[in-house]
């Protein structure tokens, strides 16, 4: 499937060739397809859950979505970054790629499925292949809800063979 934006689009997403990520993948139709974009030092994506994406209560987002939203928004970050310290374009020459090396959701309150969510993450450290990131989601209504930490790692380039990865791993 080839998805057309414009060249300059700001989002980093459609410029990730071939991601087929649940959460962040333009590549992978039944995802969540969030869409992130650097705001100064943050990065940002503002997410429209759906009413089949809530909790037991059908009025509060579900918190796998929201650990999706936020695992992903972040390792896209990582990313945009890696690119960023490289001096190049997201897709711009060899891919690279970063996958969760781990992710911790603090939930502070409901998070309501009737509006758009918002996270923004900042990177709070690098080290080598290794990049810290905090992340704090609000509601459509401005109320923090949950707030979270991920540790994207960068991965060898076999994470993105569109055949998959485990005849790598297992091989």
């Amino acid at each position: 499937m080839k998805f057309e934006y414009p060249e300059d689009t700001p989002y980093f997403q459609p410029k990730m060739a071939g991601n087929h990520c649940f959460g962040c993948g333009a590549w992978n139709e039944k995802g969540l397809r969030i869409m992130s974009r650097w705001d100064g030092c943050e990065s940002v994506c503002v997410f429209a859950p759906g009413p089949h994406q809530a909790a037991m209560p059908p009025d509060v987002m579900n918190g796998g979505i929201i650990a999706a939203v936020i695992d992903c928004h972040s390792v896209c970050t990582a990313i945009a970054d890696g690119y960023r310290r490289a001096g190049r374009d997201i897709g711009e020459g060899e891919p690279l790629w970063y996958a969760t090396g781990s992710l911790r959701v603090n939930y502070r309150k409901p998070t309501p499925v009737a509006g758009p969510i918002t996270v923004r993450t900042r990177i709070t450290r690098v080290e080598g292949k290794k990049t810290f990131m905090a992340s704090i989601l609000t509601s459509w209504e401005g109320m923090v809800t949950a707030d979270g930490e991920v540790l994207a790692v960068r991965v060898p380039s076999q994470w993105a063979d569109p055949s998959g990865l485990l005849k790598h791993v297992r091989g």
